[in-house]
């Protein structure tokens, strides 16, 4: 049952009403309502969405996960959920991608509208989203000023509860100067505060879905605000798939010196989360580490990670190469404090990262963090980064590094991913490779490489969205960890192979491409394989030129 009014002051009116029509229906004995929902507001101000049920002996209940309440409209399988299993309480809150997709690019068509530059949007969603962890709404009916600031002091609480205050100014919003332009920010800001509650961002905060990830990666990877702040967001599933096969624990301190918005540390934190829960808190206050140049970016995975219920995380704004991890005791746990000078007593024991990917002479190359991370590592630790594969094939700089690379460490696997992963950020086929720290690579001792040619995405309407099927990432997964850690491996010829590295090669390609047997191509692979060869030298002319 449900039952709209007008304006937000009425949403108790509202649910009051679906109760009592409700009431009347259950009087029946053929039809039952049990639930109800009350709606009010506006195509103007956005609407509040209550959603209750009604027990078998007709108490009400608000319908809630993770002991908060749901903000927007229930799906058929949801409501399904609650009525088969007689509760108010949701046992999962799992949005589409393509929902998640039609709210995002709403999102951005609004703060367009209100003429909110792309690199700026990325604020306005951090101050709107810090905004809503507070159980009260803030003031919709406020002259524009008002409104914003009161949007900002319920940022900066957030912050300053999680002792994140530094953070404040990159996520504040600012009001245009004149007053038509003034009006046109704010109802911006709240439509995009009602379309948040669209898809229950505060329900879902602790939930086992990274619904906030999910948003983030849509959000800023279709509206271009990804590309426009400098980053490359490293999708979702391959961060939850880096953090499995390097079997991230408790027990581990784990470092991403280039972080973005945090998604491999909030992977990390939910493999621990789903499989020590009791050793969480722990695990988030003293063994979660990450840097970000760019503060504005930085802000993004502070943001993300409250959301989580981990706001006292160790994620830093600031240069990681002049930054180091001490090894440190805190309350009795091991842990680490960042500072300027180089560090013996070394703390990382895993490191999951995506560099920057370098596109000038005077960048900093892939191998630099990759370098930075491996000195702030205890030996033995693993370390996996995402890179381009030019960097495991090029000559030059690169040649020399995995050269040295090897001489020091031991490299257990090459894993090799379609070339649109980051479709429609960049067009460059990544790896990402699994290092031994410390542990120097025997002569002719085996690596892992592996070719990943569907890892669960295609390419529909400009957009990279779930097939639904199983794919390669999902079957070669235990194997993949297997290997690392020491256990059984079975190959597949062309696909997933064990190869002796021949440290004597003058041009030491570690690629899948080199080590893996031939398989017979059909015509359509054929025709991809080109493809991914051809983006893949548009990719190499792009940086050569530019570095001249």
């Amino acid at each position: 049952m449900i039952e709209a009014k007008g304006a937000h002051e009425k949403i108790d009116i509202a649910v009051g009403e679906a109760i009592g029509y409700a009431e009347d229906i259950n009087k029946s004995k053929l039809i039952k309502a049990r639930l109800i929902t009350g709606v009010a507001g506006n195509d103007e101000d956005g609407y509040l969405v209550n959603t209750s049920f009604i027990q078998s002996d007709g108490s009400v209940s608000p319908v809630k996960f993770n002991n908060r309440k749901i903000t927007g409209f229930l799906s058929p399988d949801q409501a399904r959920y609650l009525v088969d299993n007689e509760t108010s309480d949701l046992n999962e809150l799992v949005t589409s991608e393509v929902l998640l997709l039609s709210i995002a690019e709403s999102i951005n068509e609004e703060l367009h509208r209100a003429s909110i530059n792309k690199d700026l949007r990325a604020t306005v969603m951090s101050a709107v989203l810090l905004s809503m962890v507070s159980d009260t709404l803030p003031n919709f009916n406020g002259s524009p000023d008002v409104f914003v600031k009161d949007i900002n002091n319920r940022a900066e609480d957030v912050l300053i509860h999680h002792s994140k205050r530094e953070f404040a100014e990159y996520v504040e919003l600012r009001l245009p100067q004149e007053d038509a332009a003034k009006s046109k920010y704010k109802a911006a800001v709240v439509r995009v505060f009602f379309l948040l509650r669209k898809i229950n961002v505060k329900a879902a905060m602790d939930g086992s879905q990274d619904l906030l990830g999910k948003f983030y990666e849509v959000f800023l990877k279709y509206g271009n605000g990804a590309k426009d702040i400098g980053i490359v967001l490293t999708p979702r599933h391959v961060t939850e798939f880096s953090a499995e096969i390097l079997d991230i624990r408790a027990s581990d301190l784990v470092y991403d010196p280039a972080c973005g918005t945090g998604g491999f540390l909030v992977a990390a934190y939910d493999r621990v989360r789903r499989n020590e829960p009791e050793k969480v808190e722990m695990f988030k206050k003293h063994r979660i580490f990450g840097v970000e140049q760019q503060a504005n970016v930085a802000a993004l995975a502070i943001v993300n990670m409250i959301f989580r219920g981990d706001g006292k995380n160790n994620i830093i704004n600031g240069d990681c190469l002049s930054i180091n991890l001490n090894r440190k005791l805190r309350n009795g746990e091991a842990s680490a404090e960042y500072q300027r000078e180089p560090s013996e007593r070394r703390a990382v024991g895993k490191v999951l990262m995506n560099p920057p990917f370098a596109l000038r002479r005077d960048d900093e190359q892939e191998f630099t963090f990759i370098d930075h991370a491996l000195d702030q590592m205890l030996d033995e630790g693993l370390l996996l980064s995402v890179l381009p594969v030019s960097v495991m094939y090029s000559g030059g700089r690169e040649l020399v590094w995995r050269r040295q690379l090897l001489e020091r460490n031991t490299l257990l696997a090459v894993i090799g991913f379609p070339n649109d992963l980051f479709y429609p950020q960049a067009s460059v086929e990544p790896v990402i490779v699994v290092i031994r720290k410390g542990v120097p690579h025997e002569q002719n001792g085996n690596c892992l490489f592996v070719r990943i040619s569907d890892d669960g995405f295609v390419k529909l309407k400009k957009r990279r969205l779930p097939h639904g099927g199983q794919n390669e990432l999902q079957v070669l997964r235990d194997n993949i960890f297997n290997f690392i850690h020491g256990g059984e491996c079975h190959e597949v010829n062309g696909l997933i192979q064990k190869k002796a590295v021949d440290l004597s090669d003058p041009h030491l390609e570690l690629i899948p491409q080199q080590y893996l047997d031939n398989v017979e191509l059909g015509s359509d692979a054929l025709r991809s394989a080109l493809s991914t060869i051809q983006s893949e030298l548009v990719f190499q002319e792009i940086r050569k030129g530019l570095r001249q």
